[in-house]
């Protein structure tokens, strides 16, 4: 079998994503993980597609749904399952959960839950990069119900303004949690319609192909690696599973809201069989190349979940480890009632 080339590895990555995703989501049943977990389970072409257009030097962000573009910049997997189990091997010392990914190492600068959190963060690592001259680029990941918020706007703004290699990547999978877009934006307006208005390029494209979302964040990065200034993408995609946990939530289900003939038509449209069905004519072989991926993924995630699952707790010892506590004073230990300016004591994991 000849050596993949990019477009066979932007498939195998998606299948490894989606292989990750689907047995973290089967292991999440057995109460395991006490985490709040939210997948990337159908929307897989965005963050893969994203992040092989960047370089190792480059910083991605993310929001709340996290797993894939951590796994799509390189992040350690085990130290990821690690996390979500709660154990001290994770990824940010089992303190933070799903939500709060990072693996500084590859790349990836952090994740958090509130909404629009990480884009400001992200431009502020632009504008390092910016004030440093360094060719780096920033990303953010976000879903469309951040792009409503006013901290989203005031980063596109700033961004612009100060001309930051930063790129804004919105996965608009059409629900902010249960509300449709519908509901939330007026008819006549868009996302990207918003961000072009601060005078940035923003490009719609079909978040589910993974070779135009390639193509589309491979201009973006190089547009703001030379200097400029920010880009804006837009990713029209849909997650399968619900907002938050491994079930669905289609009509007929618990907490249901979705139509289910809305969510079977998103089913055909499998960034991975359209991958597939578009390299068919130049590798026959790639529905076995498919298969061995996938199992050899399923077993990749299994022993994940298999080694956090026996990986210790941390230590009640560390409880206030990164955690801000009073400067020891001449007269005693931290604690005692001194006055000094607080410090930062942190040993945790990527720090």
């Amino acid at each position: 079998m000849t050596p993949p080339t990019l477009r066979h590895r932007l498939v195998r990555d998606m299948v490894r994503v989606r292989c990750v995703e689907e047995t973290l989501a089967d292991a999440y049943r057995d109460q395991r993980m006490r985490t709040p977990v939210h997948f990337s389970i159908g929307q897989e072409a965005a963050s893969v597609g994203v992040c092989a257009a960047t370089r190792p030097t480059d910083v991605v962000y993310s929001g709340h749904r996290s797993h894939a573009p951590y796994l799509a910049k390189g992040g350690d997997l085990r130290a990821m399952v690690a996390e979500l189990h709660g154990k001290r091997t994770g990824c940010a010392a089992g303190r933070g959960g799903s939500v709060h990914l990072v693996d500084h190492a590859a790349g990836f600068g952090g994740s958090a839950a509130i909404l629009a959190e990480m884009i400001p963060v992200a431009v502020g690592a632009a504008w390092a990069f910016a004030l440093d001259g360094e060719p780096r680029v920033a990303l953010t990941f976000f879903g469309d119900g951040a792009s409503e918020e006013g901290a989203c706007h005031e980063a596109l703004n700033f961004a612009q303004v100060r001309r930051l290699p930063v790129v804004f990547v919105c996965e608009n999978n059409g629900y902010s949690i249960a509300s449709p877009l519908s509901a939330r934006q007026p008819a006549d307006s868009s996302i990207r319609e918003r961000a072009r208005s601060y005078g940035m390029p923003a490009r719609l494209v079909d978040g589910n192909d993974v070779f135009a979302v390639h193509d589309a964040a491979r201009d973006a990065v190089e547009w703001c690696r030379t200097g400029r200034g920010p880009y804006f993408l837009e990713l029209a995609t849909y997650r399968w599973r619900e907002h938050v946990g491994p079930g669905w939530d289609h009509d007929g289900e618990p907490r249901g809201y979705r139509p289910k003939a809305e969510v079977d038509g998103w089913l055909e449209r499998c960034p991975v069989r359209r991958a597939a069905d578009a390299l068919r004519p130049e590798d026959a072989g790639i529905d076995g190349r498919i298969a061995a991926w996938t199992e050899r993924f399923r077993d990749e995630a299994r022993q994940a979940v298999a080694q956090a699952e026996a990986d210790p707790f941390p230590d009640v010892r560390t409880l206030l480890d990164g955690a801000y506590a009073p400067a020891a004073s001449a007269d005693g230990p931290a604690g005692g009632g001194s006055c000094h300016e607080p410090q930062i004591a942190y040993s945790g994991r990527n720090q």
